[in-house]
């Protein structure tokens, strides 16, 4: 079929955070949205799969998206299309739309005029733990008896994060309940102790925390007096999400999120929260959606934060790391040794502060999750510690 151009973008307006240089260069991409009909109305899942099939086509050429909102019967509005990204769309063309059963499909091509992202530590993998969210209040779970939802949200998250072409890649540590509540306070009154835990055992340097606020059921939405239909609710769902470094323990950003959606079961009735016929409903769609959004978000926050490592054991002038392969590091690479040195303020409150040493090595031996790196004068590493932080070079 011929290509039926959807918006050309000049002049429409958009709210667009655009950077440009020298070394743009304008790229064709070709994406697939996808996405389910709610209540039999395809313009609302028309417009939901360009918006996915856009997302997918910016992050993929390097865009970090922040958000992507409100798309109308298949035609961009003028409205927010935010993107903190190095990238402006040009043309967007309709190549192919398509429903089978409740689920609507749109393959776009667009014209992105993308620019290299200039961020070093973009050279490097990051890893991103993401731990079980907190239920603050379990008693709302009891209408459908969804005490595991946290977990099951956790899990779905761990797969979004791992579908999308993230600055960092997940790691699963959604099996062990947590208590986080003192990490969303406003004082420094959180454990060290637990993100030093977390980032041992699943060898990832940053932590993702949260905590879900609100699962509670608002009114009822048919009427009191339409005896033959089955009860529907409105639940509602608050979640808080927290990102660390669990290398120098500090908070590196924070967000809420808040949604609703259709709770279709009836009040005695157990669901089961991982089974795709919870997560097909409107209520188990919106909490996608607000998983999506973390996902892009989290892109953004994290596409500039460096990699680093710890030092696992030390002899003599050998050293094993907790950085390998996976992490994109290379034979031969030299890295720069750094140590803890927390300041205290005047609340008595500890300071992520660091030193960075003289001491130099080279990567001599390379293996997935680790690597032995060795003194590039061949000399005794003075000073140094298990635990002290391994910084890689700016660039390669």
């Amino acid at each position: 079929m011929k290509n039926k151009t959807i918006a050309n973008l000049k002049g429409l307006g958009l709210a667009f955070t655009i950077l440009f240089s020298n070394n743009s260069l304008a790229q064709w991409f070709e994406s697939t949205g996808h996405a389910v009909v709610k209540n039999g109305d395809t313009s609302q899942a028309k417009s939901a799969a360009i918006k996915d099939a856009i997302t997918q086509a910016l992050v993929f050429s390097g865009a970090r998206v922040s958000s992507v909102q409100t798309l109308v019967d298949g035609v961009l509005t003028q409205d927010q299309l935010k993107i903190s990204s190095h990238g402006e769309i040009q043309k967007i063309e309709l190549i192919s739309e398509d429903r089978h059963n409740d689920t609507y499909a749109i393959t776009l091509r667009l014209d992105i005029f993308a620019q290299a992202e200039e961020c070093p530590a973009n050279q490097y993998t990051k890893f991103i733990a993401v731990t079980q969210s907190q239920l603050a209040n379990r008693e709302q779970a009891r209408m459908g008896q969804i005490f595991d939802v946290n977990k099951a949200i956790s899990e779905h998250l761990y797969a979004s994060l791992g579908n999308t072409q993230m600055a960092a890649k997940p790691t699963a540590y959604y099996n062990m309940p947590l208590r986080v509540d003192h990490f969303f306070t406003q004082q420094y009154d959180y454990s060290n102790a637990l993100l030093e835990e977390i980032t041992s055992r699943s060898n990832s340097q940053y932590v993702l925390l949260s905590r879900i606020r609100d699962l509670s059921v608002n009114h009822k939405i048919n009427n009191d007096y339409a005896f033959w239909q089955d009860d529907s609710f409105k639940r509602a769902y608050k979640v808080d999400y927290v990102l660390f470094d669990g290398t120098t323990y500090e908070k590196l950003w924070q967000k809420s999120y808040q949604t609703e959606g259709i709770w279709p079961y009836k009040k005695t009735e157990i669901i089961d929260v991982y089974s795709d016929r919870f997560w097909a409903t409107d209520y188990g769609q919106a909490i996608s959606d607000i998983n999506q959004t973390l996902t892009y978000d989290l892109q953004a926050a994290m596409a500039c934060l460096p990699t680093q490592g710890k030092i696992l054991h030390i002899e003599n002038d050998r050293l094993i790391i907790n950085l390998g392969k996976a992490h994109g590091l290379e034979q031969g690479e030299v890295l720069n040794i750094a140590h803890h040195n927390y300041l205290t303020d005047a609340q008595g409150n500890k300071l992520p502060h660091k030193i960075t040493t003289l001491n130099q090595v080279k990567v001599t031996q390379l293996y997935q999750q680790s690597a032995v790196a060795m003194s590039i004068d061949k000399q005794p590493l003075p000073n140094i510690q298990i635990n002290d932080i391994v910084e890689l070079a700016a660039s390669k």
